[in-house]
């Protein structure tokens, strides 16, 4: 196993410095101010072209969204993004740097959406929020400058499992045409016993207390966390899913459940590319300022270049 980068080694030892409690020992409220401290630097983000917010229907009231324009003439593709937090914590704020970091290196119109957050509105409210945004960009490209034949979902962490079950959502539903999934180390399963909760089950950020604080919060009941809209990996088929890039972190107690999903995508048959940062640790490819992680703009250029080049594909198929 590769050594921790040592520039999140110093993060991690800033943490611990400064003697912040595992979020899973805070309050709900706490948990969440925590969280947006850690995650909306005072750095001024990367320019984008535009950046507009706008509602969208949901089925329970209109969703937030905040759409990200590349600079240059369009249409560009539309990606969907869904941000993490354990489905808890977190929203546009959050991940504003990531999204414009997104899409300056994928030339996407990215839209982040602002699903409905447990324990206040558990499974699946959040999840039908991003498939009625995901529906709602499919339908109305055009307007938001978007190429209407280019559809991608993505996300981090429970925003990657949320986009993971926005895929199934509309194989099942006979959905949006969805080009592409872009993955996070996402949450796959409610399962705590593999070996990477094993070995980084604390020291690493997240832990494998706080993924069960998560999941208590964002089940219902039990018997929820084995429905594969919740845990993608207990689906009866993964067959007909859209082509996957799967990102995992090899400090991260879920790096086992992205291997492992990555691996059922690629044996039913979905193009799957699956990279791991071996000396990473889950959430870093947020970490664009204070603190700055190398890796984290590697990772991001990474996932811009799969994209392009699935554009480039798209548009060498004939009409």
């Amino acid at each position: 196993m590769s050594a921790l980068d040592s520039q999140v080694e110093e993060y991690l030892h800033g943490l611990s410095e400064r003697g912040l409690p595992p979020l899973h020992r805070l309050s709900l409220e706490d948990a969440r101010e925590t969280y947006r401290n850690l995650s909306v630097s005072e750095t001024t983000s990367e320019a984008v072209g535009s950046v507009t917010e706008r509602s969208v229907p949901g089925p329970e009231g209109d969703v937030p969204t905040r759409i990200y324009t590349p600079p240059g003439d369009g249409p560009h593709p539309a990606l969907v993004f869904f941000h993490g937090g354990g489905w808890m914590l977190g929203g546009l704020e959050t991940h504003d740097a990531l999204c414009r970091a997104l899409t300056n290196a994928t030339g996407c119109v990215v839209v982040a959406v602002e699903y409905r957050l447990a324990p206040e509105h558990p499974f699946p409210a959040g999840l039908e929020d991003c498939y009625a945004a995901t529906r709602w960009v499919a339908s109305t490209a055009e307007a938001i400058g978007a190429d209407p034949d280019t559809l991608i979902v993505a996300g981090d962490s429970a925003g990657a499992t949320l986009a993971a079950g926005v895929g199934l959502l509309a194989r099942d539903r006979n959905g949006p045409d969805i080009d592409y999934q872009v993955l996070a180390y996402p949450v796959t399963n409610y399962g705590f016993e593999t070996a990477s909760y094993e070995e980084n089950a604390q020291g690493y950020f997240l832990t494998r207390e706080d993924m069960k604080r998560f999941w208590d919060g964002y089940l219902r009941c039990e018997l929820d966390g084995s429905h594969p809209y919740a845990s993608p990996l207990r689906a009866r088929t993964l067959e007909a899913l859209p082509p996957a890039f799967v990102l995992t972190c090899g400090f991260d107690p879920l790096r086992d459940d992205g291997r492992e999903l990555a691996g059922r995508l690629s044996d039913a048959g979905v193009p799957t590319t699956h990279v791991e940062y071996d000396d990473m640790i889950h959430g870093f490819l947020a970490m664009l300022s204070d603190p700055e992680i190398d890796r984290a703009r590697d990772a991001i250029e990474r996932i811009g270049d799969e994209v392009r080049e699935l554009r480039s594909h798209t548009r060498s198929q004939p009409a």
